[in-house]
């Protein structure tokens, strides 16, 4: 059985849009930092997604674990135009197709962005590789909302709707696990 301890990065404080722009997290919440290194298995290998905010985050939890390299398919959502922008901005300009990104998740992208589904295509294929990998091992994979969500909706069989209805806060860890019955969920949005 392969683990994984999918961690949401450090705040942003952003109030607006963040999927592939380079933000850096706060980590000054040195406690919380303490109490989630506590909490994870010392002998997981560390994964982030290679954005600032991922990657500080997994330095900042790494301890003696072992590190892999980053992987670009680890990533936010990509929002495309929606990048940086609050909510308000794009609905007085497309009120249309942002609720329906939120509210009917699938198909329906940002202009220049991805949809729901081409992250979960992306994002699955990184975790699948990594589990291919590392069969049998405890991974901790620091990265994103959207990122750790597919993960949640393929470990539960969900629909898009219902695990956009899943809080994943910031420091926070989801489990789940691999085996060769497939995927189970343990503890999902944890804050040790």
């Amino acid at each position: 059985m392969t683990r994984l301890y999918l961690v949401r990065h450090g705040p942003t404080h952003a109030k607006c849009m963040v999927g592939w722009s380079d933000l850096p997290a706060d980590l000054s919440d040195g406690a919380a930092l303490a109490r989630l290194d506590n909490y994870l298995p010392q002998d997981a290998l560390v994964v982030s997604s290679d954005l600032t905010r991922a990657v500080a985050t997994a330095d900042a939890i790494q301890g003696s674990r072992p590190r892999l390299p980053h992987t670009q398919n680890l990533r936010e959502i990509h929002f495309g135009d929606w990048e940086l922008r609050t909510w308000a901005e794009i609905d007085a300009e497309d009120p249309v197709r942002i609720k329906a990104y939120w509210e009917t998740p699938g198909d329906v992208t940002p202009p220049r962005g991805e949809s729901w589904n081409q992250v979960c295509t992306r994002v699955d294929a990184a975790i699948d590789q990594l589990v291919q990998a590392h069969s049998g091992r405890n991974l901790i994979v620091v990265g994103h909302f959207g990122q750790i969500l597919t993960q949640v909706q393929r470990a539960e069989k969900l629909t898009a709707e219902e695990v956009f209805a899943h809080r994943i806060d910031n420091l926070s860890v989801s489990e789940i696990s691999k085996s060769s019955k497939g995927w189970s969920i343990g503890k999902i949005n944890h804050c040790p």
